[in-house]
C-alpha cells in the first residue's frame, strides 16, 4: 500500500532531520549510517587529544600524496596548488593555537581534513583520493617514530659524551669493582662508567636498527587491497625520506612490530638506566659515599632537615616499569587481531607515545645530571681496604710462581681467613705470615697486593687499568 502524504511528508522531515544530524557530526562516512553517533562513543572513539601531536607527519604525508596526485593526473595542478596553500594556512593556524581541534572528527587526520576543505573547497576533498585512514595513519605513525628515533639518538649522544667527560676525569680513580654487591677486586671509576657507555652504545646500534625497519612507507596500500588509481609509491617514499616501500598491502596496514621493537629498544635503555640508577642511589648513601650528586637532581624531606634524596634516579628506576608495560601492552594488543586493519590499533599511539616521551626525558636529565656527579675518592679506597679486593692477585701471584692455581685459590683463603681473624687487610699482613701459606712468598708481593699493583696488572684490551680505560674512551670519543 503506497503512503499517502501526511505519512510521505513525515518520512521526508524524518530523512531531512536524520541527515541534518549526520552532517552536523561532520564524519566522513556519514552517508551509510541512519542514526547520528552517541556522544558515549565518541569519546570513546576519538583519539584526537593525543593523536593530535601527529599533525606535522600528517601534513607531510598529505602534501607528498597531493604533489603524487597531481603528478600522476589524478588531480590538477590547481588542486594542488590548493592544497598547498590550504596546509600552509592549517599549520599556521595549529603553530600559533588558533585552530580548532573537534572531538566529533574523532582524529587528527579528519580534523586537518576538514579544515583544509572549509579553505579551499574541492580541492581538499580530493586529497584523499587513492588512499583510506589506514595507510594514512599507519604512514603517519612510521613518520613520527622516525623523528622521535632520531631525536632519541641525538640525546643518547649528548649523555655519552658527557658520560666520558666523567669517565676521563675517573679514569685512574680505585674504586670497589662489586659481584654479589660484595667487594671483588679493583677497578677504576673511569672503567666503571665505560660498561655504561658500552651498553649505551649497544641501546645507539638497536634505535638504528628500529629506525631502518621503520623506514618503510605504507601510503598506497589504501584501506587494505591497494587502489585502482594510477599511484606512484616510490615517488612518495622518496619525497618522505623512505628506504622503499612496505610490499604488501595487508601487512602495510595492519602490524605494528615496528612500534614493538621500538618499545623493546626502549626497555632495554631504561633497564640499562634502571641498573645505573640503582648504584648512584647506593653510591650516595653514606654508608658508601662514593659520588656526590648536584643538588639540582636532589630533593629534602618534609619532616627531616638532613635529608638529600636522589628523587632522580628513583624515579628513573621507577620509570622503566612504565616503559616495560608500554611494551607488553604492544604485545598484547596486536596477538588476537586478524588481517587487516582493526580498531584496537588505535590503542597503539598512546603507550607508544609515552615511552618517547620517557625515554627523550630520562636521556635529557641523565645527560645533565652525568655532568653534576663528582666522586669522593678517599671513600672509594677505604672499602677497598675492607673486602680484601687484592686477594685474587695474589693467587695469581702464586699461579705465576708455579703453584696450580687450584691450590693457590685454597692458600689465599686461608691468607684471607687469617687477615680476617686478625682484622687487617691483607697487605697488612707480615711477610712472614702469608710464608705460612706458601714459601713461594717474597719480598716482592707488597708491589702486587697494591691497589695501584692490581690496577695496573690488567693492561689488556677491554681491562681496567688506566692506560686502557684511557684508550677506551679515545676509541669511544672516534666512534661519537
Amino acid at each position: 500500500m503506497a503512503p499517502n502524504r501526511v505519512t510521505q511528508a513525515i518520512l521526508a522531515h524524518e530523512h531531512t532531520s536524520i541527515m541534518s544530524q549526520l552532517n552536523s557530526t561532520q564524519y566522513t562516512w556519514a552517508g551509510r549510517f541512519s542514526e547520528p553517533m552517541s556522544d558515549l562513543v565518541k569519546r570513546y572513539t576519538a583519539s584526537v587529544d593525543f593523536d593530535k601531536r601527529m599533525w606535522r607527519q600528517d601534513i607531510r604525508g598529505s602534501l607528498a600524496h597531493a604533489k603524487m596526485l597531481a603528478r600522476q593526473s589524478i588531480i590538477s595542478a590547481q588542486d594542488l596548488a590548493d592544497i598547498e596553500r590550504g596546509m600552509a594556512q592549517v599549520t599556521d593556524e595549529i603553530e600559533s593555537g588558533r585552530f580548532e581541534w573537534l572531538l566529533d572528527l574523532e582524529d587528527v587526520h579528519l580534523n586537518i581534513e576538514k579544515r583544509l576543505t572549509a579553505l579551499v573547497g574541492d580541492a581538499g576533498k580530493r586529497l584523499h583520493t587513492g588512499r583510506s585512514r589506514n595507510d594514512q595513519v599507519a604512514t603517519d605513525i612510521r613518520l613520527y617514530l622516525r623523528d622521535a628515533i632520531d631525536d632519541i639518538l641525538e640525546l643518547l649522544k649528548h649523555f655519552q659524551t658527557n658520560l666520558l667527560d666523567l669517565a676521563e676525569r675517573e679514569a685512574a680513580t680505585p674504586l670497589p669493582g662489586f659481584t654479589h654487591l660484595q667487594v671483588a677486586q679493583p677497578v677504576t671509576f673511569g672503567h666503571h662508567l665505560m660498561a655504561y657507555f658500552e651498553m649505551s652504545r649497544r641501546d645507539a646500534e638497536r634505535f638504528a636498527d628500529v629506525r631502518r625497519r621503520t623506514n618503510r612507507l605504507p601510503l598506497g596500500a589504501a584501506a587494505l587491497a591497494g587502489t585502482t588509481y594510477p599511484i606512484d609509491r616510490e615517488f612518495v617514499a622518496t619525497e618522505l625520506g623512505f628506504d622503499g616501500v612496505c610490499e604488501n598491502s595487508l601487512d602495510a596496514v595492519s602490524d605494528r612490530d615496528f612500534a614493538i621493537e621500538f618499545c623493546a629498544a626502549c626497555a632495554l635503555l631504561m633497564m640499562h638506566f634502571s641498573r645505573m640508577s640503582e648504584e648512584l642511589v647506593l653510591w650516595m648513601n653514606p654508608r658508601f659515599g662514593f659520588v656526590k650528586i648536584a643538588d639540582r637532581f636532589c630533593t629534602g624531606s618534609s619532616i627531616m632537615p638532613q635529608k638529600k634524596n636522589p628523587d632522580v634516579p628513583e624515579l628513573a628506576r621507577g620509570k622503566t616499569g612504565r616503559v616495560y608495560g608500554h611494551l607488553t601492552a604492544l604485545l598484547t594488543l596486536m596477538k588476537g587481531q586478524p588481517l587487516a586493519y582493526n580498531k584496537d590499533n588505535q590503542e597503539d599511539k598512546e603507550p607508544l607515545f609515552d615511552a618517547v616521551d620517557t625515554v627523550t626525558d630520562t636521556l635529557r636529565i641523565f645527560a645533565d645530571m652525568i655532568s653534576g656527579i663528582s666522586a669522593r675518592p678517599d671513600n672509594m679506597r677505604d672499602a677497598l681496604r675492607q673486602g680484601f679486593a687484592t686477594a685474587t692477585d695474589l693467587a695469581d701471584y702464586l699461579t705465576r710462581k708455579g703453584l696450580p692455581f687450584r691450590d693457590a685459590h685454597e692458600a689465599v683463603g686461608l691468607a684471607v681467613r687469617r687477615a680476617e681473624e686478625l682484622g687487617v687487610d691483607l697487605p697488612q699482613l707480615a711477610l712472614a705470615e702469608l710464608q705460612k701459606f706458601s714459601p713461594l712468598v717474597a719480598d716482592d708481593i707488597f708491589s702486587v697486593l697494591t691497589v695501584e699493583g692490581s690496577l695496573a696488572s690488567r693492561n689488556h684490551l677491554g681491562g681496567t687499568a688506566p692506560d686502557q680505560v684511557r684508550a677506551a674512551i679515545s676509541r669511544a670519543r672516534a666512534r661519537l
